[in-house]
């Protein structure tokens, strides 16, 4: 071989490898430097070799390293979508650099699944709330099972990711239910704070209750499926963030691993 011939083949050999260092960067952290996290989602961020598994949008925000013991945290909480308004808030959320956690129903993730990869590239939590929003005290323990792995699968398509935390609908648990979540390795996460913001669709009203019920370490429940409640919400974080409040997702509230089948209202 000519000397030639041997500089353009390892021209052509560095372009290819220029191109491949090019494509594993644009991947999620971590990967580009030949390494997964597998670890860092394990308080609560989605992990990135779960989201590379879907290949769809950009991977999720790293978990943030917050000492709730010593910091003035709280957890808010958003249930039953994705639905159309959810896109709103989470452009409320971004500009004020808040993470929260949206509890999804499984039909409503399939019907949305850009919005799923929204909130978890946002580096917000997504959890599970069922895929009909059924009362899981009602069912037997194969239907309980049935409407938690639905919502999974319909999570898991849309994003790649997961989840490892459930809501139960209205807040309603039981011994069955306990035992299906403990089998599937899932905390129930109830509430601290409720402003009946299903009931009452006033801004003012959700505003006031939940700045007034706040206390840290707690968990406040609310619904982006009402407008109401979206609107209700700059004024929520601005009064509340006043009082010194430093928003975080549910798995950041606790900052350790939770007992499967044990519910959780606040830290």
């Amino acid at each position: 071989m000519s000397v030639r011939q041997a500089l353009v083949r390892r021209g052509a050999a560095a372009v290819a490898v220029a191109a491949a260092c090019g494509a594993v960067s644009t991947m999620a952290p971590g990967l580009a430097a030949g390494k997964l996290d597998l670890a860092a989602g394990r308080h609560g961020a989605p992990q990135q070799a779960q989201l590379l598994g879907a290949q769809r949008g950009p991977a999720a925000a790293p978990p943030r390293k917050i000492n709730c013991a010593k910091v003035k945290c709280i957890a808010l909480t958003f249930d039953d979508g994705p639905v159309s308004g959810t896109d709103k808030l989470l452009k409320i959320l971004a500009k004020r650099h808040v993470r929260a956690t949206f509890f999804l129903v499984g039909q409503n993730a399939k019907a949305h699944p850009d919005l799923v990869r929204k909130e978890l590239a946002a580096g917000h939590e997504v959890g599970n709330h069922s895929y009909t929003h059924a009362d899981l005290t009602r069912l037997s323990s194969a239907g309980i099972k049935s409407e938690i792995t639905k919502t999974q699968t319909a999570i898991r398509k849309a994003s790649g990711f997961t989840p490892h935390l459930l809501r139960p609908p209205y807040g309603s648990t039981n011994s069955r239910v306990a035992a299906v979540t403990k089998r599937l390795g899932m905390p129930q996460i109830i509430w601290a704070v409720d402003p009946l913001d299903w009931r009452d669709r006033n801004s003012a009203t959700v505003e006031r209750r939940v700045i007034k019920a706040a206390r840290p370490g707690y968990i406040v429940l609310m619904h982006d499926i009402h407008p109401t409640t979206v609107n209700a919400v700059p004024t929520i974080l601005s009064r509340l963030a006043a009082k010194g409040y430093v928003f975080v997702t549910v798995s950041e509230l606790f900052g350790r691993p939770l007992k499967p089948g044990k519910t959780y209202a606040h830290r």
